[in-house]
């Protein structure tokens, strides 16, 4: 009853401990993976940009109301 709704947290935890740790330790903390020092840290670790986002336009053009986005 109870153990079944864990079960998927253990199963993740014994696969790939060192990563949910680590997302358990920065939800807990509230840390944010786009800003320093975790985002430095990570790109040291990784030789990556962690939290890049992929075709985002923002644009602000003053207006309220609805604007049009376009997804490719």
């Amino acid at each position: 009853m109870f153990l079944d709704e864990l079960t998927p947290i253990f199963k993740e935890l014994t696969q790939q401990p060192l990563a949910f740790t680590g997302g358990l330790f920065s939800g807990v903390f509230r840390l944010s993976l786009s800003e320093d020092p975790l985002k430095s840290w990570l790109e040291k670790q990784t030789g990556s940009s962690p939290a890049s986002t992929v075709g985002t336009n923002v644009s602000d053009n003053g207006s309220q109301g609805p604007q049009s986005i376009s997804i490719e």
